[in-house]
């Protein structure tokens, strides 16, 4: 089967089962409303290309005592008395600033590039952040 695609809301409404059924399948699925052309994608699969393409980069170390984890470039960081403590703070610390990106940080300048990392952190639990995070140690 090929793309599945909707040039209407109103015809992507009456055919949902397919668009849906496509974007499980991997297939392409979109519809088009007035002038803007949208995706429909599998949250499993997109998660999984984002989580691969968006390195975390995250930098724990060792401090006063206790462990500190931030990502350059992005203000979120946390601190904890502990490595697994200080991971746990961290996806609390990207789940605030997730909720802030969608809330009022998606026009800002500084932060516009972020989309796929809020993506990322959304459609994720948190063992999947952790990973992300520091790969599989624990």
């Amino acid at each position: 089967m090929s793309a599945v695609h909707f040039d209407s809301y109103t015809d992507a409404r009456a055919h949902l089962k397919a668009l849906l059924d496509a974007a499980e399948r991997g297939q392409v699925a979109t519809v088009r409303r007035d002038t803007a052309r949208t995706a429909v994608v599998d949250v499993e699969r997109l998660r999984h290309f984002l989580s691969t393409v968006t390195p975390s980069d995250a930098q724990v170390v060792p401090e006063a005592g206790g462990w500190s984890v931030f990502i350059p470039g992005l203000p979120v960081a946390a601190d904890g008395t502990s490595f697994d403590e200080a991971v746990t703070e961290m996806v609390d610390a990207l789940r605030e600033y997730a909720e802030d990106w969608q809330d009022h940080l998606l026009d800002a300048p500084d932060h516009r590039g972020n989309w796929g990392l809020v993506q990322l952190i959304v459609l994720s639990d948190d063992e999947q952040l952790r990973h992300w995070l520091v790969g599989a140690q624990r």
